[in-house]
């Protein structure tokens, strides 16, 4: 990716000539290394990290269990629609110049707006549709302002699992207060959020996410062991009490083709690959009718089969008759819901709101996320960004979201950060321009 203003990667003017242990270095200064005395090249502000987990807040969402403290929906929205307004604010603060890197996954993100704005115009769907619309153009928007810092770092990861690490601190904090709130049985005893409205499927996700992020970080030894102990334990734990099977399934898979991406290059994925078959081959022979009563939920092998009935909403929202505009653009961003049913499928619901043109977008998303993954060598964030995009394709068969402001959406631009180019690769240094000889003045 190249810098669309034609910049250093981060932005920041070089400072030319600058001597840093005798030697001369054009990498960008920040003010208060100058200040300090201390000459070191510019970095990620960390108020990026703070956009960032604004935006994840944005799409924890508002519809949920209750919780034990009963919150107004308004209030809830008000919440996570100020935190996007925040979040915008504040990476425009960061990037008043605007600097930006070119980015196909943005340029095809920008592009799903454009369905969506010219089925919700109708209004059919209700003022609600035109809402949405705008809210996507924040979120897309203020992923632009951030691109500026998409480098091909871990900043972002680190970023991301702290952000849903805090979520989980949160759903444990309601489990120990009031655990028949936390596992109520409108949900089947499956664990919910007790101080903040989450589903089942949204703590399974965010636990499954950090699990697989924290495991590579391990392997690569950017993270202590420690970190095991603190953040993938308690977060399997979490996982098991969701019941989630999406979830699982996503990490287990996204997980392996992450470690099998590191194992010609690196010892610790080769080792962790042949401890993980073992255990997962010792697990389906002595512990198979567990993992079976585990995964069934209590449910009938029919019901299991019918996806738990999302079956019949897909039937119905296939076979309902649609015009020519409907399909190519859809009837316009909703709540992701048909005849009063959750859809539960990133792909039908982009249809349904988006149409064809939708569908096409979103399927151009992972070509490219894919093919660039696949042209990169091996590494740590490369690996990370398979998790990611692996991940979100494996839960976008059960679980809606693609076409809108989501976590899913934010997962795919973690990846999208990871698989940029640094700027200095990206662009090579200008060659050193000799300067001419000046002859010595001579002394009378």
């Amino acid at each position: 990716m190249a810098d669309v203003a034609g910049g250093p990667g981060h932005g920041e003017q070089p400072g030319h000539g600058e001597q840093q242990g005798g030697e001369v270095t054009d990498a960008p200064v920040t003010a208060e290394a100058r200040r300090g005395g201390e000459l070191r090249p510019a970095g990620t502000p960390r108020a990026v990290g703070a956009v960032w987990g604004l935006l994840g807040l944005n799409v924890l969402g508002s519809a949920g269990a209750q919780t034990i403290f009963p919150l107004p929906r308004s209030l809830i929205q008000m919440v996570t629609m100020g935190a996007l307004a925040a979040a915008f604010a504040l990476a425009l603060a960061l990037n008043l110049r605007l600097r930006v890197r070119a980015s196909a996954f943005l340029f095809l993100l920008t592009l799903l707006l454009v369905p969506g704005v010219l089925a919700s115009v109708n209004l059919e769907a209700g003022l609600g549709a035109l809402f949405r619309c705008c809210r996507l153009a924040l979120f897309v928007t203020t992923l632009w302002l951030l691109s500026r810092w998409w480098d091909g770092s871990l900043t972002f990861v680190r970023a991301h699992v702290r952000m849903y690490f805090a979520v989980l601190v949160s759903v444990v904090a309601g489990l120990a207060v009031s655990p028949g709130a936390a596992m109520p049985e409108l949900y089947g005893g499956r664990l919910v959020g007790a101080l903040w409205p989450l589903t089942p499927p949204q703590i399974g996700q965010y636990a499954a996410v950090i699990v697989g992020l924290t495991v590579l970080l391990v392997l690569d030894g950017r993270t202590t062991r420690a970190g095991v102990a603190v953040v993938v334990v308690p977060s399997l734990v979490l996982l098991a009490m969701t019941h989630t099977r999406t979830a699982t399934i996503g990490l287990l898979a996204g997980l392996t083709l992450a470690v099998c991406s590191l194992v010609l290059t690196s010892a610790a994925a080769r080792r962790f690959f042949g401890w993980a078959v073992l255990v997962a081959t010792v697990a389906a022979v002595g512990f198979a009718s567990l993992l079976q009563a585990w995964f069934l939920r209590g449910q009938s092998q029919e019901y299991f089969t019918s996806l738990t009935g999302r079956a019949k909403v897909w039937d119905a929202l296939l076979a309902a008759p649609r015009t020519a505009s409907e399909e190519l653009f859809g009837t316009g961003l909703g709540d992701k819901s048909f005849g009063g049913l959750p859809i539960d499928n990133s792909w039908l619901a982009v249809y349904d709101e988006q149409g064809l043109v939708g569908v096409a977008v979103v399927t151009a998303l992972f070509v490219v996320l894919g093919g660039v993954a696949l042209l990169r060598p091996p590494s740590l964030p490369r690996a990370c960004a398979i998790f990611l995009i692996s991940y979100v394709a494996i839960s976008s068969y059960t679980e809606a979201g693609l076409g809108d402001a989501s976590a899913y959406l934010l997962h795919l631009a973690l990846a999208a950060s990871l698989l940029a180019v640094p700027a200095g690769d990206a662009t090579p240094p200008a060659p050193a321009v000799p300067r001419p000889d000046v002859p010595r003045r001579i002394r009378r």
